[in-house]
């Protein structure tokens, strides 16, 4: 992780994770390791955060992260602090973002933070005497959600390159995306679909990113054409919170519905995955499919989880 090096009240050097890009890849092979090790021995870790305490300071609803991160924390044998809503902490009354993760420095050994306001993370990393995971700030990155897409194709496909990978619905406002895709670029041979209506495309700087790097890909409107390709295919829901406008979200909200005759188009591996929540992108009907696994990321992302905090503490080792 290239960030400056800091002591933390715990007198180890303090790291902190706001982005995918802040582990080598080697670092982090060395965390979905760990999390395949905790998958296969859980009770190994059973005790190894004894006495330590979380902090989920949650600005924005969420189910799955907050209580993900809950649950590796409980997993390890540690305790959980914080709040789940931004009118239920003292940002109701106006304290800065700075202000609450020097207190909750106070009161936690580690911290995850989800905001809607990009680059909060890591103003709170900037003054925190504990390491911060972004636990995702506004369309920009969501990297434990990114970590948790690597860690179930890793598991599954048993590597992360050679792939054609398909990336469907809200391309543009979503940061599950943006965080996976600069995340996978550094991973040989994958190639890009990007499926999406015009409005919903992959930004600018992204598709800069991508020529740049002479990595192959295409940009199309129809999931039917693309699917008999496709090794993985990630779905993501177009999000009501990102629009400006209501008229604008009903347009599109029923752009891409993967159901069961659409599957039948693609290849017996082809995995399925979605960030959840899932609104109506993917049909019910798809959810006895093999295929589909985007309830195991679910439970990976625990894992993943466990890993990082363990990392982030530094009782990997």
């Amino acid at each position: 992780m290239e960030q400056q090096q800091k002591t933390g009240k715990n007198g180890k050097i303090l790291r902190h994770l706001m982005t995918p890009l802040d582990f080598s890849v080697d670092e982090l092979n060395k965390l979905f390791d760990l999390a395949e090790d905790i998958k296969n021995n859980p009770d190994k870790y059973a005790e190894v955060c004894k006495r330590k305490k979380l902090a989920t300071c949650f600005y924005e609803p969420s189910t799955r992260t907050r209580l993900s991160f809950e649950t590796a924390m409980l997993n390890l044998g540690g305790q959980v602090i914080g709040f789940s809503d931004a009118k239920s902490s003292s940002a109701s009354k106006g304290e800065s973002v700075s202000d609450t993760i020097r207190v909750i420095s106070c009161f936690a050994d580690i911290c995850a933070m989800r905001h809607p306001k990009e680059g909060a993370p890591m103003v709170a990393a900037e003054r925190s005497r504990i390491p911060v995971i972004n636990a995702g700030d506004g369309g920009h990155q969501h990297p434990t959600q990114t970590l948790t897409d690597m860690m179930t194709i890793r598991s599954l496909k048993g590597k992360l390159s050679g792939f054609t990978i398909g990336i469907c619905g809200d391309l543009k406002f979503g940061r599950t995306v943006h965080s996976l895709v600069n995340a996978m670029l550094r991973y040989p041979d994958n190639k890009y679909i990007f499926i999406s209506p015009e409005e919903l495309r992959i930004p600018s700087y992204l598709r800069e990113k991508l020529n740049e790097m002479h990595v192959e890909f295409e940009e199309v409107e129809r999931l039917e054409e693309s699917l008999p390709k496709l090794d993985l295919l990630y779905m993501t829901r177009v999000q009501r919170e990102r629009f400006f406008n209501e008229e604008d979200y009903v347009r599109l909200k029923d752009f891409y519905v993967l159901n069961k005759e659409k599957m039948a188009l693609a290849g017996p591996d082809m995995l399925v995955l979605h960030p959840l929540p899932r609104v109506n992108e993917i049909s019910v009907d798809v959810d006895d499919d093999p295929r589909a696994v985007y309830f195991e990321q679910v439970q990976f992302g625990v894992y993943v989880r466990m890993a990082l905090i363990m990392t982030l503490l530094g009782l990997a080792e």
